[in-house]
């Protein structure tokens, strides 16, 4: 009798470490995105130290090209933030799972300033999407990140012009 009650408190401690270690992760999940999206939103970049791996990639479903490295995507978040000066992320929802990160975003934003060699638009945007992070070592490695940019460049005065026949 003994042993099995042995058996049932060490299972049962074993199960609350467990369960308190997933607790731990999570809250430092979410300070993690918290401190991401703080990072978009104000610009401190300093914070990305504390929650992206240094050769985190950037892998947009749009964009040819995903941005390597986590000072490449410093440098795209300022580029973003002087086309945008006043660009605001609201995370909507945050989904914690295994070694992945879910969140569902809306961005808004005044096109202020230039967006590479197009110069600024004046115009407001409002445009959601997802972002699905891998985290290892409590640090974001990689991001996928998906949302509709023909929304976006719409909002922004741009035309799809069907091809000619």
């Amino acid at each position: 009798m003994r042993k099995y009650l042995f058996a049932l408190i060490a299972f049962s401690l074993l199960a609350s470490a467990s369960c308190q270690q997933k607790i731990d992760n999570e809250k430092e999940r979410i300070v993690h995105a918290d401190q991401y999206v703080e990072a978009w939103n104000e610009g401190n970049l300093s914070l990305l130290d504390e929650v992206l791996s240094p050769e985190c990639v950037r892998h947009y479903v749009d964009i040819s090209e995903d941005i390597i490295g986590i000072e490449a995507i410093k440098e795209y978040i300022t580029s973003l933030r002087t086309g945008f000066p006043d660009f605001n992320v609201t995370l909507d929802e945050l989904i914690i799972a295994e070694d992945h990160t879910i969140g569902r975003w809306t961005i808004t934003g005044t096109n202020t300033g230039p967006m590479g060699d197009s110069p600024p638009t004046g115009k407001k945007v409002k445009y959601s999407g997802v972002e699905v992070s891998r985290v290892v070592d409590g640090k974001t490695i990689e991001s996928w990140v998906f949302f509709n940019q023909a929304v976006l460049l719409t909002q922004l005065g741009y035309t799809i012009t069907p091809p000619e026949e």
